[in-house]
């Protein structure tokens, strides 16, 4: 197997293996209402590609748990000065 099958069958696995919520169960973890989530963060803080997706491009949008704490851990990092 060549090293760029290799490669694509592990970002394969990297991506299966992420943690996608709806709106509301994103709302449940980081204990913002449904509308702030909709109406303030996405599209703002939260950005297509990277913390949403819309699967199949249809209107349903999933939040990629993984890469919103990790950019939550960042922001509280910055501003404690721990970075």
């Amino acid at each position: 197997m060549g090293l760029h099958k290799k490669y694509l069958l592990y970002m394969r696995k990297i991506i299966m293996s992420l943690t996608y919520l709806t709106t509301e169960e994103l709302s449940a973890r980081i204990k913002y209402d449904v509308r702030t989530i909709r109406n303030q963060l996405k599209d703002s803080v939260l950005l297509e590609g990277i913390h949403y997706l819309r699967p199949f491009g249809g209107r349903k949008i999933l939040y990629v748990w993984e890469r919103i704490e990790q950019d939550m851990f960042q922001a509280l990092d910055a501003a404690t000065g721990l970075q």
